[in-house]
């Protein structure tokens, strides 16, 4: 499938006018074609409309097209094939095994929720009889189940360019749901996006549902974003990234006049708590199986372990030892895109800079041109935690 740039509203494909911006492989530096440009205001509002006016005629349809729907999606990602896996390989800086398990997940995903769209439980319908003759008041007939919101808003992801991002799980469920999505792609993903919202585009055609079932859209800054969440015919928003991107979408969306809600999935520190006794026995492998967690994927999974805490003397001591020589053993790798690499430097710049931070240790340096991350451990000297329990931390 040939990449052409452009905007996906509804059925149609559309030229950006705001840009131009390129897709950058983050393990050579290098900006890849084509050239991409940003939705204008007017392209947002386009795609929101169109997703309203397909809600009422989508939510309608029996539960069997839309797991056709969910299906077809699934199968026309598999049918990409490696024009799909080079592509987000290019991208991403990840390496193939990583990206073929992705892109198997992402089709898992489609098919698990059309399997139970066509389960129909999900729903929990209840039908409640009326008892017009029950004591001392009668009782109406009560019948409700679960009904889609409306259309809904996902934001792609920085690391996970398949299963978290223009056909991932957040789209899944709202498609499987009954509720249209408008999605835009992360600018880090451009290619990887077009081809993946073309599948579907290609899916909601052949299903013959309406063309606003599904919109891409795409934007390097936050107009694109806030115009989204802004938008009053979204009625929910699916987001996986930061916290301060995360934060800054349930602000946009608690201050609307009718507040939406917002699915988000944002980064945390992920504190490990070590106990003598486990270090007495197994702080080797403790420290081993860490060091493996935080250097796995760069880094840049949101369940990596952030900050350790222990209790000063001969355990810990033990740990950080073993912490040390496993890092020393770990090469630097590609970050996954420019911004996240130079978070990364400032943040090891602004430590270096601070007399209560220690650098301990560190892995291979970085070679080349790309974006590639160098792992390393920090010793805190003085805490809040001393201040409360006299002892020091890791």
């Amino acid at each position: 499938m040939k990449l052409t740039g452009e905007l996906l509203i509804g059925a149609r494909s559309v030229r950006g006018t705001e840009g131009p911006m390129r897709a950058v492989n983050p393990a050579t530096g290098e900006a890849m074609e084509p050239v991409f440009a940003g939705a204008s205001a007017a392209d947002v509002d386009a795609a929101c409309r169109l997703a309203e006016e397909a809600f009422d005629a989508y939510r309608a349809v029996g539960l069997e097209r839309r797991a056709q729907l969910l299906d077809a999606i699934a199968q026309g990602i598999v049918d990409l094939g490696d024009g799909l896996l080079e592509r987000v390989m290019s991208e991403s800086g990840l390496p193939r095994p990583r990206v073929e398990g992705e892109c198997a997940r992402t089709a898992g995903q489609l098919r698990m929720f059309a399997a139970l769209v066509r389960e129909g439980r999900w729903l929990s319908a209840t039908i409640d009889r009326a008892q017009p003759e029950r004591k001392p008041l009668p009782r109406v007939d009560l019948r409700a189940q679960r009904i889609p919101l409306g259309p809904v808003a996902v934001f792609g992801a920085s690391n996970f360019p398949l299963a978290f991002s223009v056909a991932g799980g957040d789209t899944a469920s709202a498609l499987a749901a009954g509720c249209p999505v408008v999605a835009k792609s992360h600018p880090s993903h451009l290619g990887t996006s077009e081809l993946v919202g073309r599948a579907v585009q290609k899916a909601v055609a052949d299903c013959g549902l309406p063309e606003g079932v599904f919109s891409l859209v795409l934007g390097a800054g936050n107009a694109v974003g806030e115009a989204l969440v802004r938008h009053p015919a979204i009625q929910a928003v699916g987001f996986t990234g930061s916290r301060r991107g995360g934060r800054a979408l349930v602000a946009l969306a608690a201050a609307r006049e009718v507040p939406i809600p917002v699915y988000a999935e944002m980064s945390s520190i992920n504190p490990v708590f070590l106990l003598p006794g486990a270090m007495a026995e197994r702080a080797e492998g403790v420290a081993q199986g860490w060091v493996d967690s935080v250097t796995l994927g760069t880094g840049q999974f949101c369940t990596k372990p952030g900050i350790v805490i222990g209790i000063a003397g001969p355990e810990l001591a033990r740990f950080r030892a073993a912490a040390m020589a496993a890092i020393a053993t770990k090469a630097a790798t590609t970050m996954l895109n420019h911004g996240i690499h130079r978070a990364y430097c400032e943040g090891a710049a602004a430590w270096a800079t601070d007399a209560g931070i220690q650098a301990l240790c560190a892995g291979g340096e970085p070679a080349g041109e790309g974006y590639a991350g160098q792992p390393g451990i920090s010793w805190v000297r003085r805490s809040c935690w001393t201040r409360c329990s006299g002892r020091r931390g890791c």
